[in-house]
């Protein structure tokens, strides 16, 4: 079976620009203190193990081990997952694709997908959505933050490369809409203006498959 266009841009994309992406971004959450409080809150939530789906070079990973979570991060770009296993030698990363994950059905206690749902186009979104419900246990929370808006921009530059890349902003009313559809409950909703070099205000969701245990009173 060919392999759809977008998956091999992004992996591409970001095999590309591995290393000098965990240089520019290996402080920011230093200066972010929305994401610092987000995160934050998650750890604190959540009961069991976390996948961070999409995790790039392993810092949210890290950010999160550092609260006490249990996490181990996935990505479809091998060279990512390279540039996290050298920066993160105690954590696991495996490459995998968040379209089919190889995880068995409630395995997870939370999972998460920090700015990385934004390069899947949005009619497969509710595809992506129904495979993080099957992974986490009842319970479990999903985390995602992203990028406002309803459209797509192509990125031919990025971290000093040459790269082909789409990048699509996101309706956060829309989002938890198609989260409903795919079984989640609403938990936490945070909006927030542009920062700096920001273009865009930014939107973090968590959410819950529903179930007898509720991490947020474990």
């Amino acid at each position: 079976m060919t392999e759809p266009e977008f998956l091999t841009m992004a992996r591409t994309a970001y095999d590309t620009v591995a290393d000098d992406y965990a240089d520019v971004l290996r402080d920011h959450l230093a200066s972010s203190p929305a994401d610092r409080a987000v995160l934050g809150l998650f750890a604190e939530l959540v009961d069991g193990p976390v996948a961070d789906i999409g995790c790039g070079p392993g810092r949210i990973a890290g950010h999160l081990h550092g609260l006490g979570v249990d996490v181990f991060g996935l990505d479809l770009s091998p060279e990512m997952v390279a540039v996290a296993r050298r920066d993160h030698p105690d954590l696991r990363f495996e490459v995998g694709s968040m379209l089919d994950l190889d995880l068995p059905d409630g395995s997870l206690g939370g999972a998460l997908g920090w700015y990385s749902v934004i390069h899947v186009p949005w009619e497969l979104h509710p595809e992506v959505f129904a495979e993080f419900h099957r992974v986490l246990a009842p319970g479990g929370l999903l985390l995602m933050a992203f990028q406002v808006g309803d459209d797509v921009r192509r990125l031919e530059q990025g971290y000093g490369h040459d790269i082909s890349l789409d990048v699509f902003r996101l309706d956060p009313d829309r989002v938890l809409a198609q989260l409903a559809e795919a079984g989640f409950e609403p938990h936490t909703r945070l909006d927030r203006q542009p920062v700096g070099p920001e273009k865009t205000p930014q939107s973090y969701l968590i959410v819950r498959k529903p179930g007898p245990s509720d991490p947020s009173r474990s």
